[in-house]
């Protein structure tokens, strides 16, 4: 009966050791990773389609960040691996903010590190794409190619509307007019008449007063 509550009393450390063995192996490895800042939230998204680069870009993490833009970097070059950064990155808190210059297009890519609040470094990259739209070049042809004729068809309208409107009325009033005629049929007529005049009527005149003054010296 005495032999009992001794093996329990010796048997308690041991159970208590399992315990601890079992907490620490749930618990321990996690602890560490745990403490780890991650980033939140950028600024333009990952994946995202801009019309064009942004001026700058931000990145948001789970708590403050230590150090200054020397020990938190954010690197953005396009496709063709050239940097579009502008200056050192700026901490604020939570947030790291990196201007950009440059008016790149296609795949940008964001690599970034920084130092988390439990003073272990930290990295990690995205990528967002610049898709400017293309510039219209059909609207310049249009107007130059109708702003040309307007000027042929204005010199050209004149000399068709004069033609017509100075020949036409003179041509018939020669043709139509009779008065030509009236005055030369009058002329002929008068001509006549003075002819006539002068061979018939007159010397008929003198011939009866002749006879007349003859006959009173045969009477006597």
């Amino acid at each position: 009966m005495t032999s009992s509550p001794m093996r329990t009393r010796r048997r308690a450390p041991f159970a208590v050791a399992a315990a601890l063995l079992a907490l620490f192996a749930v618990f321990g490895p996690a602890s560490p990773v745990s403490a780890h800042d991650q980033l939140v939230s950028t600024d333009p998204a990952a994946d995202a389609v801009l019309t064009a680069l942004p001026s700058e870009i931000t990145l948001s993490y789970s708590a403050e960040l230590l150090g200054d833009g020397a020990s938190n970097v954010v690197e953005v070059t396009d496709a063709a691996g050239t940097s579009l950064v502008d200056g050192t990155a700026v901490v604020d808190g939570v947030n790291v903010t990196q201007a950009l210059t440059g008016t790149a297009s296609g795949a940008i890519s964001v690599i970034w590190r920084v130092v988390s609040s439990d003073g272990h470094p930290i990295s990690g990259e995205f990528a967002f794409t610049v898709d400017a739209p293309a510039t219209p070049t059909s609207a310049p042809t249009e107007t130059t190619a109708s702003a040309t004729p307007e000027p042929t068809m204005t010199t050209m309208t004149p000399p068709e509307t004069d033609e017509p409107t100075t020949t036409a009325p003179d041509s018939e009033a020669s043709d139509s007019s009779p008065l030509p005629w009236i005055v030369g049929v009058v002329v002929v007529l008068a001509v006549i008449g003075v002819v006539l005049y002068l061979l018939v009527l007159r010397p008929r005149g003198r011939n009866d007063g002749g006879s007349t003054g003859d006959r009173p010296t045969t009477d006597d």
